[in-house]
């Protein structure tokens, strides 16, 4: 894994070709990626040994691979949703708000070499929404920007109401919350 947090490549040819990349959360030291890099690539070993593709989420890494050639292309199947469990007060007011904060990371991640930003937004009674936006670095600008968007047009469908949430996909990530959720640097 290289210092960047990112690595990909390809290993085989034809049928027998293997895609792979691994990608630590902006954030993350290099010592955090490796381990978490490490624990993703024994989980897949463990339960996805005889499989033409698989992709493991941690909190700090994503570890992916397939048969099928996918750099470049936002993977727009492998797709879930985390909500925090909590409910705001006024969900309107507030949805508006994530969508506030997640649109301009979804812009800033997309115009960044590491595809990957992180900010807060202050809200009334001295709380703060914290929100986290990555791509996938084999995805350019405008495919991580779309991925991103999408992603946070979901959010009304799963989380409307909910503290935090994420959508986490096999090529962009979005995550908000009222706490801190990134490493300090």
């Amino acid at each position: 894994m290289p210092p960047t947090g990112y690595g990909y490549g390809s290993i085989g040819q034809g049928m027998d070709q293997v895609n792979g990349l691994a990608l630590c959360r902006g954030d993350v030291n290099a010592t955090n990626c490796m381990a978490c890099v490490n624990e993703a690539t024994k989980k897949l070993q463990e339960r996805c040994s005889k499989k033409k593709g698989a992709i493991v989420w941690y909190d700090y890494c994503l570890l992916k691979y397939s048969n099928e050639y996918f750099f470049g292309e936002i993977d727009e199947k492998n797709k879930f949703y985390m909500v925090n469990i909590y409910d705001v007060d006024d969900p309107s007011t507030f949805s508006d708000k994530v969508n506030e904060l997640l649109s301009g990371l979804s812009y800033n991640a997309s115009q960044t070499p590491m595809l990957y930003a992180v900010g807060e937004l202050q809200l009334q009674e001295s709380k703060t929404l914290y929100g986290l936006a990555q791509c996938t670095r084999d995805l350019l600008g405008p495919g991580c920007k779309k991925c991103l968007d999408d992603a946070i047009s979901d959010l009304p469908n799963c989380c409307d109401g909910k503290q935090g949430a994420r959508v986490v996909g096999g090529s962009c990530y979005v995550r908000y919350e009222l706490y801190p959720i990134v490493e300090d640097p």
